[in-house]
């Protein structure tokens, strides 16, 4: 069973950092996975992909203009998202996500086929 648990949450003012966590427990390993991504959801807010990493470590990112940087460590089994100049427009929950499917770069991630962790929240006041 795959378990992916997210940590780092939380308040901060704006033009503050967090950095979240997305850790592999149990026989998770992250680097068993071709790709993994972070995603949010704001409140009456479809959810949106912020960034993505591939099993090489290739990135891409959505709409962040270079704030946000996705990273992992697979010794660790961690999966990681450093935040600066934290925006109020950037408060959601925040879910890591993993998937096993091939060609990183031309899929979804979903419901169906990917897997996901419970999520924790940012939340940014001005």
């Amino acid at each position: 069973q795959v378990q992916l648990m997210e940590s780092g949450g939380g308040s901060v003012q704006t033009g503050g950092s967090l950095r979240l966590s997305c850790a592999g427990s149990g026989n998770t390993e992250i680097s068993s996975f071709p790709c993994m991504a972070w995603l949010r959801q704001a409140p009456g807010k479809e959810r949106e992909e912020v960034a993505r990493i591939s099993d090489s470590g290739s990135t891409r990112y959505y709409g962040l203009k270079g704030r946000f940087t996705i990273s992992k460590d697979s010794a660790k089994s961690t999966l990681y998202l450093q935040m600066d100049k934290l925006q109020p427009d950037d408060t959601a929950m925040y879910y890591c996500a993993a998937d096993v499917r091939r060609d990183c770069w031309w899929y979804t991630f979903d419901d169906h086929n990917s897997y996901w962790g419970r999520g924790t929240q940012v939340t940014v006041s001005s």
